[in-house]
């Protein structure tokens, strides 16, 4: 083999099409499947470790729930509120009505006039103090914080909304498009035709819903949950969440026999069982790929090892007549180069076929116009890899083996 020629390979690959038409079809397949799957992946990762705004890994929270008939839930919340505060280690806490990523909350639909039929902007609702800020770690941009004095009780029967409000910046930004954030402070919104004035606004904080295509749309208002059942936000000092949730806990049910603790959890909890289903989609996705990518190699592997077992005596030939080692080691991976070729070729048009599919079916995010190339390249390069083994073989047989009988 003084030159290398596309023919003979040509040639050979005719005489097992069925084996190399199947590889192409496994590739194709593979492409499709983990390109669209490594997008999903990526997609739901990113949604997994989206920045909540808070310091979340010193942050815990814990129910209350009053079982006595005599059970003063006010009383208690004060209680608690201050036991919280000056134990040692706990840098500040607030009592609410739902914690952000819990899954479990309130939210109202926010309008710019009082009419019926104004536009609203969907929102979570917080009843928070002014500790809220303090203890969540969330940033405000612009205004000022809740002032103790504003604070109120809501009752569980009430209706109407305080008549002031700090919202997040990308709630803001929806309700009032192109304009600075000072501009909005002083600003009038309305739910059920309660008048509420924009006093600050928070760089980020998400709602309790992480499946919510409006997560950073909240609402702070300043109340305290007047119910028999509230949530205490705990933000503790640096580095010891951990050690302090079980005294705080502890503190807690020592102090009050007349209501029951539970839920107890860190916001790394609540995240994670927010998170569960995507985290466990991706690590489902990531089987099947690493799955397809095996069987795939193997695949590759077989026909190549099949294709070097069957052309040994050829092979030996045209070591005899000058072929070197590098000539048929080249042979097999450019062999192999075309089948993998056609197959991500195929596959690249199955993979946009099967995205578009899910666009139209399952609103599925269009895959990024890289995602294509690289897969293939990467599919290129695993082809490669997989026959390299199969291929030295073939390039150390002696040109002596021509010379015997098959």
């Amino acid at each position: 083999m003084d030159r290398f020629e596309l023919g003979p390979i040509f040639r050979a690959l005719t005489r097992t099409r069925t084996g190399a038409i199947l590889i192409a079809l496994q590739i194709a397949v593979t492409m499709t499947v983990v390109v669209n799957s490594w997008f999903m992946i990526a997609e739901r990762l990113a949604l997994v470790e989206r920045p909540s705004g808070m310091v979340e890994e010193e942050i815990f929270s814990i129910h209350s729930t009053g079982f006595t008939s005599d059970f003063n839930n006010k009383e208690s919340i004060d209680a608690d509120l201050r036991l919280l505060r000056e134990t040692p280690g706990i840098r500040n806490a607030y009592v609410t009505n739902a914690v952000p990523l819990a899954g479990s909350g309130w939210s109202t639909g926010l309008q710019l006039q009082p009419e019926a039929e104004a536009q609203a902007f969907s929102t979570a609702v917080y009843l928070t103090d002014e500790h809220t800020l303090d203890t969540l770690g969330v940033e405000l941009v612009a205004g000022v914080n809740f002032d103790s004095v504003e604070i109120t009780w809501r009752e569980p029967a009430q209706a109407d909304w305080p008549d002031k409000t700090i919202l997040t910046r990308t709630l803001a930004e929806a309700m009032f498009p192109d304009q600075p954030l000072e501009a909005m402070l002083g600003q009038t919104v309305y739910s059920a035709n309660n008048p509420i004035t924009i006093i600050g606004i928070v760089e980020k904080l998400q709602s309790p819903w992480t499946g919510w295509s409006n997560i950073e749309h909240v609402m702070l208002l300043p109340q305290r949950n007047a119910s028999d059942t509230v949530a205490y936000v705990v933000r503790t000092e640096p580095g010891v969440q951990a050690q302090m949730m079980p005294v705080v806990e502890e503190a807690l049910a020592s102090s009050n026999d007349q209501r029951i603790l539970r839920n107890l959890s860190s916001m790394q909890e609540h995240r994670e069982r927010s998170y569960a289903l995507d985290s466990g989609l991706a690590n489902i996705l990531i089987y099947v790929i690493v799955f397809l990518v095996v069987i795939t190699s193997v695949g590759i592997l077989g026909l190549a090892s099949f294709s070097v077992s069957r052309r040994t005596k050829q092979i030996g030939i045209r070591r005899a007549l000058g072929a070197t080692r590098t000539d048929v080691l080249r042979y097999f991976l450019l062999e192999n180069l075309l089948i993998t070729s056609v197959g991500v070729l195929l596959g690249a048009a199955l993979t946009m076929a099967l995205n578009i599919a899910l666009v139209d079916a399952l609103n599925f995010p269009k895959i990024h116009w890289t995602s294509v190339p690289i897969g293939m390249l990467v599919l290129l390069l695993l082809g490669q890899l997989a026959v390299l083994g199969p291929a030295r073989r073939a390039s150390n047989i002696a040109p002596a083996v021509a010379t015997r009988t098959v």
